[in-house]
């Protein structure tokens, strides 16, 4: 060859981009997975023995057996036998039970009330959002012989009563110093994720070894330079800034609640220091900062962060996260780090926000939903 086009030619190699394929390349195939998924095939038999265990708690009968290998329309039937399921007493003591995992309390009355209470709204088919909002109702009590759930109000004695949000099991069983444990619960139980709750694309430089990530101001916490007697704002470990961004503007609400659960009209949470004083809101924020569920989510009281968070969509996303991976024999959803891409779950969850947040029925879609039934 002409040395001059092998030169030419090097040049023009040298100008196609590295992601074009050459037609002589081999082209990647199916990927593994989808393959997988694709060749899972309908069986409701076997849903059917998974779904009797999680919604009663027990093997579906013989005549469910032979109802379902006899039906000429085995979806229809399937999903009768399930609805079957719901209405079901022992569907109680299921939820009941899921909701004392979901929660992480249970076995003495006051802690049991709280699951008993969201059991209610599932077996009711009420708004599954009446576990941040419900201003009565939120302490029932659950019978384990006969499923019942009494209805029960709680006397803790906060101002409004603001679903669990205040309700006095959480608020003991969680005590700790500052409130942040019962932060971290509500967090972790409600929006199915760890602090951070809130991570910046564009973190800044703030002096520490690490850079700051949170989406507040750095500025928006306490620190000694506010008057604040835990430095939050310490550029020794910036990663405490991270998550506190989030948590000081929620926990000042928890700290009016004491080591037994009752609302006191101060703050009474202690701080880590000698004689374990009260905590004072200058502890948490600067002055003139405000609370806020969120960057951008300002709010006042107890009664708005309910509000607050039964508007954000993670909410109702984690909702249905969490039946899912039971469902699906999952571990839990945070301590596990068994997440679900939002995209497997979207269908539910358009379809739940849509329904009013009637969990029972999202129950049903996700006990009767393709990926259940194939195996």
């Amino acid at each position: 060859m002409n040395p001059r086009w092998t030169l030419v030619a090097l040049a023009l190699s040298a100008c196609v981009p590295d992601d074009v394929e050459s037609p002589d390349q081999p082209q990647p195939g199916p990927d593994e997975w989808d393959t997988k998924l694709g060749e899972r095939v309908v069986d409701y038999s076997a849903a059917l023995r998974i779904a009797s265990l999680k919604l009663v708690g027990e093997l579906p009968t013989l005549a469910e057996i032979k109802q379902l290998a006899a039906a000429a329309d085995k979806k229809a039937t399937y999903e009768a036998l399930v609805k079957g399921y719901l209405a079901s007493p022992k569907f109680a003591r299921q939820m009941f039970r899921f909701w004392q995992d979901a929660f992480k309390m249970g076995d003495t009355t006051e802690l049991d009330s709280a699951a008993a209470f969201a059991a209610q709204l599932v077996i009711e088919n009420r708004s599954y959002l009446n576990v941040l909002t419900a201003t009565s109702g939120t302490c029932p009590t659950f019978n384990p012989t006969t499923f019942a759930i009494t209805p029960g109000n709680c006397t803790n004695g906060p101002p409004v009563t603001v679903g669990l949000l205040t309700h006095p099991g959480m608020q003991k069983h969680f005590f700790g110093n500052l409130a942040f444990r019962r932060v971290r619960w509500v967090q972790e139980t409600f929006a199915c994720t760890a602090f951070p709750a809130e991570v910046s694309s564009a973190p800044i430089e703030v002096g520490g070894q690490q850079s700051y990530t949170g989406l507040f101001p750095f500025e928006s916490i306490a620190g000694e330079v506010t008057g604040g007697r835990v430095n939050f704002r310490s550029t020794e470990s910036v990663i405490c800034a991270n998550c506190h961004s989030n948590i000081n503007h929620i926990a000042p609400l928890f700290a009016y609640y004491d080591d037994q659960g009752r609302y006191s009209a101060t703050m009474v949470a202690p701080v880590p220091l000698p004689m374990a004083p009260a905590v004072k809101m200058s502890d948490y924020l600067p002055a003139g900062e405000g609370l806020a569920w969120r960057k951008g989510v300002p709010v006042t009281d107890m009664a708005s962060l309910g509000t607050a968070m039964a508007a954000d969509r993670a909410i109702s996303e984690c909702a249905i996260a969490r039946v899912w991976n039971w469902a699906m024999d999952k571990q839990d959803i945070v301590d596990g780090l068994a997440k679900v891409p939002s995209a497997t779950i979207a269908p539910q969850v358009d379809a739940f926000v849509a329904n009013d947040h009637k969990l029972r029925d999202a129950i049903l879609a996700v006990f009767t939903s393709d990926d259940f039934v194939k195996f």
